[in-house]
Order: C-alpha cells, then structure tokens, then sequence
C-alpha cells in the first residue's frame, strides 16, 4: 500500500521515457481521433513539439495539453488537468508554449488557450 508521493516520481519518469521516444497515448475517444485525421505538415510539427517537448513537462505537474487547430499563424490548444484554471498557465503559454512553437516553427505567432 504506496502513497502517491512515494511513487510519483518513478510514474513521471516512466510517462517521460514514453513520450521522449516518440510513442503517444491515447485517453479517450477524441484523442483518438485525432491521430486519424489528416493534419498539414505544419500542424504534424506542431503535435510532434508539444507531445515530445511540452507534454512531458505539462505531464509532470498533472496536467496536459492537446493540440486543436492552427489557422492564420495561431495555434489553439486545450489545458486539461490540474493546468486548467492555473493562475499560471497563462505565463506558460506565452513564455514557454509559444516560445517553443515560434523558434521552431516560424509560421507560428500566436499560442491560445481554448
């Protein structure tokens, strides 16, 4: 009978190997879909940043982030978990989401919450 905070640690490290060799989880039935939909290469690049770059990170403070459209140099993204409603948040999005996505994706301007 372990508590959480005895076990965290090992739980995240083994999400973070998932997502760093490139695998990807699917929760619930959108998450699936989303998989099967036919994206632009920009919007591949942009899945493929935040599920191995900005997830595992988002991940390890109990939340997620899920790609939702990219349309005129601004991407949508939806917070679940503990990231929605974070005063927080908001900072992340700007300074690290966007950061990230606009270095490596120069067609990127804009990173919103939805």
């Amino acid at each position: 009978n372990k508590k959480w905070e005895d076990i965290k640690h090992i739980v995240i490290s083994y999400v973070n190997e998932h997502y760093a060799n490139g695998n990807t989880c699917i929760i619930d039935k959108k998450s699936g879909e989303e998989q099967i939909k036919n994206y632009s290469e920009i919007e591949k690049k942009i899945i493929s940043i935040l599920d191995s770059k900005i997830r595992p990170a988002v991940a390890r403070d109990g939340g997620d982030i899920k790609f939702q459209e990219f349309k005129d140099g601004k991407v949508k993204v939806l917070l679940k978990g503990s990231c929605s409603g974070c005063p927080s948040s908001t900072l992340t999005l700007k300074k690290g989401v966007e950061n990230l996505l606009c270095h490596y994706i120069p067609e990127v301007k804009e990173v919103l919450a939805v």
